[in-house]
């Protein structure tokens, strides 16, 4: 009996292999994950993928939600049970808020579909930490403290920044990667601005790089955030005819004297008058203004943002999660999530040449047919939550994706900090 069985055993091995040498079986249409359907693609690749975990550091509250309430102790770390809640009243310092999400994400203790979709987790423990968390508050500090530049209390924004760097040359795991796997949030163009070179070897969550040396910070090591919006997300925006009830072709609502490269604010503002369908209006931020922005918004079928003091402004998150299209004039813009959305799919770009011909920009915003306006403004709808910061996390918005960034910044952490330990000479690549 063992040997009619070994010999079928035998004669079945020979013809497996006979069939599949011969094309005449493929096993893959039975086993193979590529045939599976994509949304259990998906599925199986979020069930192997382990969160980032994150150790972020107890810092006195001094450095972060001490700047929300005044009235609480400066020194308590802040935890779940003391995280105040982001101010309504907040107004554009909403825009660089992006710090306050980041470290509530880690500090929120409930269940559901928040706790199981999380991109990052905390650990008590740093040696199982994968990356670490500073929560300090450089943005609200600038913010907060002399935003003028000039005031006296810009003397407090400064010894925060050289107590913060105190504590962390202090760490042995600050020492052990030279600052490498530590994550430092730095939305606001002049955040960290006095002591800003000497912790450029951390991973910075920055809005762009117009107000940074190259060598400093770059799209290979740091991430790129959207502001938070300013006007309130459209919600209900389900009209019969989307195409016809937005009436204003194009629509702009802002500062028109801006530095650097946003003097082509001035020049839009004469390229663009005479239009009956374009709106172009200066105006400064206060709470009618903003109700007023989201108003035209919603009422618009492109939403022009040009470059400002910096490449990006927070107009452009405005205008997605109000569902007007974007019209970015902006030549070194770069814009949050791109390896995973392709922006060309629901906004419009212009180069400053372009955008700066008379006539040629109306023209060609005219000259979009309305079916492929519908699917622009279809796809604003279904991508909108990625830009959402809320407490407590949901899976996908904003803050989950950032941490999903900073994830994919591991593997060239990691060989920085394998070359640094085995150099002997100072990096060659520095100096090309």
């Amino acid at each position: 009996m063992v040997g009619k069985a070994l010999f079928f055993l035998f004669f079945l091995v020979v013809l497996i292999s006979f069939f599949v040498f011969t094309g005449n079986l493929d096993l893959r249409t039975h086993f193979s994950f590529s045939q599976l359907p994509q949304q259990q693609q998906q599925l199986s690749l979020c069930r192997t993928r382990s969160p980032l975990r994150v150790f972020m550091y107890d810092l006195p509250s001094r450095f972060n939600v001490g700047m929300l309430d005044r009235l609480s102790s400066n020194e308590i770390p802040v935890n779940a049970r003391n995280l105040p809640q982001w101010p309504s009243n907040s107004g554009l310092k909403r825009q660089h808020s992006v710090e306050y999400w980041m470290m509530a994400s880690l500090l929120y203790e409930g269940e559901g579909d928040a706790e199981d979709t999380r991109e990052a987790i905390r650990v008590l423990d740093p040696e199982n930490a994968d990356v670490f968390f500073v929560p300090f508050f450089s943005s609200m500090s600038f913010n907060t403290h002399g935003i003028n530049m000039t005031d006296p209390d810009t003397e407090i924004d400064r010894q925060l920044q050289i107590d913060l760097l105190e504590f962390l040359r202090k760490s042995k795991h600050w020492q052990r990667s030279g600052g490498r796997d530590h994550v430092i949030p730095m939305q606001h163009p002049n955040a960290f601005r006095f002591l800003r070179d000497q912790v450029n070897a951390s991973i910075f969550i920055i809005a762009d790089f117009g107000r940074y040396p190259k060598s400093m910070s770059y799209l290979r090591k740091d991430v790129v955030a959207p502001y938070g919006h300013v006007v309130d997300s459209f919600v209900d925006d389900d009209p019969p005819d989307p195409f016809e009830s937005r009436t204003t072709l194009l629509f702009f609502r802002g500062r028109t004297v801006r530095k650097a490269e946003g003097i082509i604010r001035a020049k839009l503002a004469k390229i663009l008058l005479g239009y009956d369908d374009v709106h172009y209006e200066r105006s400064f931020a206060t709470g009618e203004s903003i109700k007023m922005s989201s108003q035209g918004m919603r009422l618009s079928k492109f939403c022009l943002n040009p470059v400002g003091d910096t490449p990006s402004s927070c107009r452009l998150f405005d205008a997605i999660v109000s569902h007007c299209v974007p019209v970015i004039v902006s030549d070194r813009i770069e814009l949050p999530y791109e390896d995973e959305l392709d922006y060309n799919e629901f906004s419009i770009f212009f180069s400053f040449q372009e955008a700066l011909k008379p006539g040629y920009m109306v023209q060609q915003l005219r000259q979009i047919p309305k079916e492929r306006w519908m699917k622009m403004w279809e796809r604003l709808k279904n991508i909108s939550y990625h830009y959402e910061f809320q407490y407590p996390p949901k899976k996908e918005d904003a803050v989950n994706m950032l941490w999903r960034q900073v994830s994919r910044k591991l593997p060239g952490l990691k060989l920085a900090q394998h070359r640094s330990r085995r150099l002997k000479i100072p990096d060659w690549w520095g100096r090309r």
